[in-house]
């Protein structure tokens, strides 16, 4: 629950430090001396959107702190924990607003974004206005109401999140199924390029092989030739040959005398030269002998060529870059193939999330039932009390043909205000009057099955007098004796009902107005309820009367 406020520089408060206790707190002040400045200041703390006019004429900055009691609010504390925020079971939120317009969060102490404070904030207070029941008659604030008091709000949101799933694989599934024709004009293209290198057969080398022996076959006939040649010139020329030579030059230089060192070197290299030169025949002669022209394996080899080289044009690569490219197309046949897979499998995941979809909205569906009926009958009871005994309350839930976001049904707070009536939305109640006290009863419905600690409701007891606001005021501090409420109001009804009572006033010195809050005790209380009742001239009545009111209070 909030214990403590300090707001400093803020509109026309320059300092203000407040202590709160559990049960009802009732704010009340004379028209402009600020009652909803608290309330406003404290909505800024819990993140609410602000600007450079709330810094205080003449200030540099305003700031606010706002500490709570979260000892029995485990939810909260898991909230801190989660990131790693120290709390000693208290939360403290801090907001300053410079003169320029920019605002700094802290939360126990550590910066914060606004989202954060937003977040924590809404844990720790629920601030209800004067007009909320504007917001009242939407039908999406409708729907939350329902479920926040059917403890549902976890599961619309995971409704929604699953709906927002399923959305996502069928647009992912839709794409995929307006690509299929793309994808299978492709997909024949390359089954086709695919077949084709791979009756091609390619084989690494193959081509550099093939070219070769092409090569070799294709001259076989002059090879033959020009080893008979050479063979002749080294042995069998009729003419003379290089071994015929060579016997001759030996003859001739074993005659010469005397035989030197020098000399024996040149015959010896002579003989070997004539050995080699034999031996070179005869390797030339066996060579010849070997060769045998092929024309039916040359004729293969050219065909061979050929289709290769036809297949590669076709392709528009270089024959080289066949084995290459009957790579990349089997990649991307494989890609395909396995893109085809992958529709059937998004059909499944689709069907499957549709399925888990459905059974979430089906049972949020048969919740909401069972809650709206509750609520109703709760909310009728509470406007029967607030001077319309007759009228129905009720909660349409109306079936679409097709799930969405927020489930299979539409919801729509129904009111009969006078007996014999159809029921009518919400929405087309005429009177302002009926409209403000039935958006009360639904708060205060509300407020009593919220897990929030501290509610403020903001002048909601706006066109209720007599004794009607009496049941107001009740109805309050009924709600307050679970946690911790705050009521700011103007009707003597309501603030009897509190269990403390704040007076907000105004005072001006140095030329400077400020708003002060004073804790009213016994007499001072007594002299604040009189004056709600009879204007600022204080009669013995008067008084009187406001000491009766709550001296019943005391006996309640």
């Amino acid at each position: 629950m909030l214990t403590s406020i300090t707001i400093s520089n803020f509109a026309i408060v320059d300092s203000l430090e407040l202590e709160f206790k559990k049960g009802m707190t009732v704010i009340s002040g004379e028209t402009g001396a600020g009652k909803s400045i608290m309330v406003d200041a404290l909505s800024i703390c819990l993140g609410n959107r602000v600007d450079a006019s709330v810094v205080r004429h003449g200030e540099k900055k305003a700031d606010i702190s706002a500490s709570f009691d979260i000892q029995n609010y485990p939810h909260v504390q898991a909230w801190l924990e989660e990131r790693d925020l120290e709390h000693d079971q208290h939360c403290i939120l801090r907001r300053v607003i410079s003169k320029e317009g920019r605002s700094k969060g802290y939360i126990n102490g550590r910066p914060c974004t606004l989202s954060d404070l937003k977040d924590v904030g809404s844990h720790l207070v629920d601030i209800h206005g004067q007009h909320e029941h504007q917001s009242l008659l939407k039908k999406n604030a409708q729907r939350q109401l329902l479920d926040e008091y059917g403890q549902l709000t976890e599961l619309s949101k995971q409704v929604s999140q699953q709906f927002s799933q399923w959305r996502n694989i069928k647009d992912e599934l839709s794409a995929l199924q307006n690509r299929s024709s793309e994808r299978d004009a492709k997909l024949q293209l390359l089954n086709y390029q695919a077949q084709e290198l791979q009756r091609l057969g390619l084989k690494e080398n193959e081509i550099e092989q093939l070219e070769t022996e092409q090569a070799f076959l294709s001259n076989i006939a002059d090879s033959q030739l020009k080893a008979y040649q050479a063979s002749g010139l080294l042995t069998d020329g009729e003419e003379g040959n290089v071994c015929s030579l060579l016997n001759q030059a030996i003859s001739s230089a074993s005659q010469i005398s005397p035989a030197t060192k020098e000399l024996e070197s040149a015959l010896e290299m002579m003989n070997v030269a004539l050995i080699q030169a034999e031996e070179a025949a005869d390797s030339l002669r066996h060579y010849q002998d070997t060769l045998e022209q092929n024309p039916e394996r040359l004729m293969e080899v050219d065909q061979r060529l050929s289709e290769i080289y036809d297949t590669a044009r076709k392709h528009r690569v270089l024959p080289e870059a066949l084995l290459m490219l009957q790579a990349d197309v089997e990649g991307q046949l494989d890609e395909l193939q396995g893109s085809g897979e992958s529709l059937e499998s998004l059909k499944e995941k689709e069907e499957q999330a549709y399925e888990q979809l459905t059974a979430l909205a089906t049972l949020l569906t048969e919740k909401r039932i069972t809650a709206k009926d509750d609520l109703a009958k709760k909310v009728e009871e509470q406007i029967h009390g607030l001077g319309m005994p007759h009228a129905g309350f009720f909660i349409q839930c109306q079936p679409l043909n097709q799930v969405t976001a927020n489930g299979f049904e539409d919801i729509e707070f129904m009111i009969a205000s006078n007996p014999g009536q159809p029921a009518q939305p919400l929405r087309k109640v005429a009177s302002g009057g009926e409209l403000s006290r039935i958006s009360l009863g639904i708060q205060v419905v509300t407020a009593h099955t919220s897990i929030i600690p501290t509610l403020v409701f903001d002048e909601v007891d706006v066109g209720i007098s007599g004794g009607i606001a009496e049941v107001v005021g009740r109805m309050l501090r009924s709600v307050g004796k679970r946690g911790q409420v705050f009521c700011v109001t103007h009707l003597a009804q309501v603030a009897a009902q509190g269990n403390q009572h704040l007076r907000v006033s105004k005072k001006v010195a140095n030329e400077a107005t400020s708003s002060k809050v004073d804790l009213l005790q016994e007499q001072d209380r007594t002299q604040e309820i009189a004056r709600l009742l009879g204007g600022l001239e204080l009669t013995e009545q008067t008084l009187a009367h406001a000491r009766e009111m709550l001296g019943n209070v005391q006996l309640q």
